[in-house]
């Protein structure tokens, strides 16, 4: 059981390693790795659905004799502000430690079951307010440019081996503390619901899962809403329909990020960057939307 249960190991970066990080850019080209949110937007399965609903306009101000400055506003200032409801699990996310439980006592990372601290208004721990901050090196393993296609097909497998070798025809290396992405070209379909189920849910299957735990990295993401393969095709004895987040996440504090946009930095053949990713620390969630960059 890890000594701190809030944060897993890319909480505990070096400052002489992130000072490295910051190094890298020599260009100062800057790459979005998100798309935008929008009311009825494609989610995982059982995921509540993503609205942008308005709660203030400057007619309905005026319909409901609201003077938010008092009486006196001889030029009509309005404002706007909106309603924003979903899960943390919305578009480019990161995974907080407690997000995947697992066991009879439904588990998370350290151990903490959710008998003991999950309340009404979420987990106590390891929550989306404990999130840390990732500035560090990057990493993009493309598969199907590795393929010599465009789009992995759906549920399609990721092996340690096929990593393995797309290190080696990339020319780079897996340093420990890195961020490792995984491309599968299933946003390049992005938001076509027809398209996209052509390619949903390839990805890391669990031999690459240990494949990237032991080389170090502190988070790997992908450009999938569930990161790994699914349906899982070695789920294990008793049967684990997600091992790879349960070796990553529950087992390691290894923090998966979902539905990074990938598209942009594979065309301009990037390979190496400057990752930057904030999370919103949001008491009780178990995640946080992101808006992460690649700064090469």
């Amino acid at each position: 059981m890890p000594t701190d249960a809030d944060h897993g190991p890319a909480a505990r970066q070096a400052p002489a390693a992130l000072l490295a990080a910051l190094q890298m850019p020599v260009e100062g080209r800057v790459f979005s790795l998100a798309l935008p949110r929008f009311t009825g937007m494609p989610l995982f399965g059982s995921h509540p659905p993503f609205q942008v609903s308005m709660y203030r306009t400057p007619g309905g101000l005026r319909g409901d004799g609201e003077e938010p400055w008092g009486p006196v506003n001889e030029v009509n200032l309005g404002y706007m502000a909106e309603v924003t409801t979903g899960t943390s699990h919305s578009g480019a996310h990161v995974d907080a430690l407690a997000h995947i439980t697992i066991g009879h006592d439904d588990h998370w990372y350290g151990g903490i079951s959710a008998n003991d601290h999950l309340g009404d208004r979420g987990p106590k721990i390891g929550d989306g307010s404990k999130l840390p901050h990732f500035i560090t090196r990057g990493v993009l393993l493309d598969i199907p440019a590795f393929r010599g296609i465009d789009a992995l097909p759906a549920h399609d497998p990721v092996t340690a081996d096929e990593l393995q070798a797309v290190v080696a025809h990339q020319g780079v290396e897996i340093r420990q503390g890195d961020i490792v992405l995984i491309r599968t070209g299933y946003l390049s379909r992005w938001p076509d619901p027809d398209e996209l189920a052509k390619h949903r849910t390839a990805g890391p299957d669990i031999s690459a899962a240990r494949w990237l735990l032991n080389a170090g990295v502190v988070a790997t993401g992908s450009d999938t809403e569930t990161y790994e393969v699914q349906p899982a095709p070695d789920p294990g004895k008793p049967a684990n329909p997600q091992p790879v987040h349960t070796l990553l996440l529950i087992e390691e504090g290894i923090y998966l990020f979902e539905s990074i946009y990938l598209e942009e930095i594979a065309a301009a053949g990037l390979h190496e960057f400057l990752f930057i990713a904030l999370p919103t620390k949001v008491e009780g969630a178990t995640g946080s939307m992101l808006d992460p960059v690649a700064i090469i």
